[in-house]
């Protein structure tokens, strides 16, 4: 029977937890604060693609915090979405240029939504880079996440909006115990990665898998759209959905 994400998130978090490669206690239920998150960001750091890009894509997770905040300090527009989705103007826009905050303060979740500006994702300008927090990964670019589906939505929401591409880059920062030798479940709205870097390496993956591109509403429920405003005013404005 073949391996399930929420196996892969209990083996990995567990792992993580018993040997304390985390910088909390508690790693279940969210993308592990791993030691060495910063060595992991240095090699982002000398990649082309991260050099070139202008605006940013990142999660708001603690781990990728290194990556926030040093493009912050190199003058690159950064894009955080809101937890959860939960508005409408559902991105937080920290543009350096008009910033009234250190890179360090508006780099952390509170700090962006203090200091930043609320954009509606089609107010996003064209994105170079996304950055992608893991639970677990593989060499071949597959990724799981922390199972509530928001990256992949977010992706999602960006492709349709035109802003991102599926050839944009996406990489991920993770611990050496989150690069799984295995193959990993995946599903058309799972998000590939192009780069992983870990403390002590960086992968260049090489999977060819297909990207999103767009939303997929069939693996929407009612309730979870209902939840989401962007989601409601992106139906609504494409009248029935089958």
């Amino acid at each position: 029977m073949p391996i399930s994400k929420d196996d892969v998130r209990e083996m990995v978090w567990s792992a993580i937890e018993e040997a304390g490669a985390a910088h909390t206690k508690k790693v279940h239920d969210r993308i592990p604060f791993f030691r060495g998150a910063e060595q992991a960001a240095e090699r982002v750091f000398e990649l082309e693609v991260w050099q070139n890009a202008r605006v940013i894509k990142g999660n708001p997770d603690k781990p990728q915090g290194p990556l926030r905040k040093r493009a912050l300090e190199e003058g690159k527009t950064v894009y955080m979405a809101v937890p959860r989705l939960k508005q409408e103007k559902c991105f937080v826009e920290l543009d350096p240029a008009v910033l009234g905050a250190s890179p360090s303060e508006a780099s952390t979740i509170s700090g962006a939504f203090r200091h930043g500006r609320l954009v509606a994702v089609e107010e996003m300008r064209p994105v170079d880079l996304v950055i992608s927090g893991s639970v677990a990964v593989n060499r071949q670019g597959t990724r799981v996440g922390k199972g509530g589906g928001f990256a992949d939505l977010e992706y999602g929401l960006a492709i349709a909006a035109g802003v991102v591409s599926p050839e944009t880059p996406v990489v991920s920062t993770v611990h050496a115990m989150q690069v799984l030798d295995t193959e990993l479940p995946w599903t058309h709205h799972d998000v590939c990665l192009d780069f992983i870097a870990t403390p002590d390496e960086l992968i260049r993956c090489e999977g060819g898998m297909s990207r999103p591109q767009g939303i997929y509403w069939e693996d929407l429920d009612e309730a979870k759209i209902r939840k989401i405003p962007v989601l409601q005013k992106l139906r609504a404005s494409m009248g029935p959905v089958a």
